[in-house]
């Protein structure tokens, strides 16, 4: 019987399946928006600030490699137990760091940790969660992202009001960390509610029993995925890419703008904060214009918001009004984000092998953490090359061509009803 086929009452995993999420995300929202300030206190430039904030993306992206191994082998649930703990281990070296390259490791660890703490839960969603809904379902996962990334720097600058200082924001994802760890521990595991994930079938069509199963996903690897799926990773693959590079660029130039115009830490974590509510706001409604209309008219419209967003920061950084425009331009930019809820996660699920998804998702998350990895250090070279107004500029464009490429290629890989994935 497939995932589609079996019984799946929502309410009775949704806690057992967000709340880790949610403490979890609050913890990393919560040092997003400092992580320049704290590298700026050590010493750092603008541009190595900005260097410094990509290695949550570069983390990630490296963790990506065996994220589908780890998952695949290990579990779900254990698999986020000992990535929050790495994430501790992350934010611990962060408190200590005595210089900004120290700094610099702790954050990279972090974004490790978050790359299979991510994919764990994304690969679920993708086994249980009937085709029907999966949008919505997988908004809802993107949407409890973004509560994390709203929730996390209102209690930082709150934290920072009280104690004066950025480095006591580290702690709450220390916090985060340990009660998402409770949780997983005290509630009950979705897998085994549900029972094991769909058993696959081999070549000849023959069932594979528990083990053999589990040996030929451990053969098959994310590297030999991305060959079997080489068509649709190069096409589609480039397009959410550019989903991750403009989202990415978003998280760390916001922050960087936020410096470079003088505003003060606890302000810039407020402004940020506020964004992140209406990013926040709009998870289902992304889900629901997903499932009714397709896929497309989530992607095109949100990369089309980004990208004017970006282009119009990019003439501001300069005129008297500039803090007026930088909060302005932050909430258009989390409305633009906002309606694409959820974009990725449900593109993957609806082109990975049903029978064994996690390798195909680790290569899908590669991609598009690709992006994300490089474009804060694109945004880090231009700043320092150019301008921080220049590279918002680039953002723009870039954008603009990954709503081409998205254009192209939803229609023929994910028509309006989803279909199996195509490997060529």
């Amino acid at each position: 019987m497939t995932s589609a086929e079996r019984p799946f009452n929502f309410r009775s995993v949704a806690l057992a399946a967000f709340l880790p999420t949610l403490l979890f995300s609050i913890g990393e929202g919560a040092i997003i928006p400092i992580i320049p300030i704290a590298a700026g206190n050590l010493g750092a430039t603008l541009a190595i600030a900005g260097l410094i904030s990509s290695m949550v993306m570069v983390g990630e992206l490296v963790g990506d490699i065996p994220s589908g191994w780890v998952v695949s082998r290990f579990g779900e649930r254990p698999s986020m137990i000992a990535a929050a703990g790495v994430a501790i281990a992350g934010v611990i070296v962060c408190l200590v760091a005595p210089n900004y390259w120290v700094l610099m490791i702790g954050i990279f660890v972090v974004g490790l940790a978050t790359a299979v703490f991510a994919l764990a839960r994304h690969a679920f969603m993708t086994s249980y969660v009937p085709a029907r809904y999966r949008a919505r379902a997988l908004s809802t996962l993107g949407g409890i992202f973004r509560a994390g990334w709203f929730i996390g720097p209102l209690i930082a600058a709150a934290v920072i009001a009280v104690t004066g200082s950025t480095q006591s924001v580290f702690w709450i994802f220390i916090v985060s960390c340990l009660g998402s760890v409770i949780v997983l521990i005290a509630l009950p595991d979705p897998e085994k509610m549900f029972g094991p994930t769909p058993v696959a079938l081999d070549e000849s069509g023959e069932l594979l029993s528990a083990g053999e199963e589990e040996a030929e996903e451990r053969t098959k690897g994310l590297f030999r995925t991305i060959w079997s799926f080489r068509g649709v990773l190069a096409r589609m693959g480039s397009g959410v890419a550019l989903i991750g590079a403009i989202r990415s660029a978003r998280t760390v130039l916001l922050p960087l703008w936020a410096v470079s115009i003088g505003l003060s830490e606890s302000n810039t974590a407020l402004i940020i904060g506020i964004a992140g509510s209406i990013d926040f706001a709009l998870f289902y409604a992304s889900g629901q214009i997903m499932d009714r209309w397709g896929r497309m008219w989530s992607a095109i419209p949100s990369m089309l918001g980004l990208t004017a967003g970006f282009l119009v920061l990019a003439f501001t950084h300069d005129l008297p009004t500039n803090v007026e425009w930088y909060i302005g331009v932050s909430m258009f930019l989390s409305v633009a984000n906002g309606i694409g809820s959820g974009i990725i996660m449900t593109l993957g699920a609806d082109l990975a092998p049903k029978d064994r998804p996690a390798p195909f998702l680790g290569a899908w998350r590669f991609a598009g953490d690709a992006g994300q990895a490089a474009a804060p250090l694109l945004v880090s070279l231009l700043t320092a090359l150019v301008s921080i107004a220049f590279a918002s500029g680039v953002i723009g464009v870039l954008g603009l061509v990954g709503a081409g490429i998205l254009a192209r290629y939803i229609p023929r890989y994910v028509p309006r009803r989803p279909r199996p994935a195509l490997l060529e």
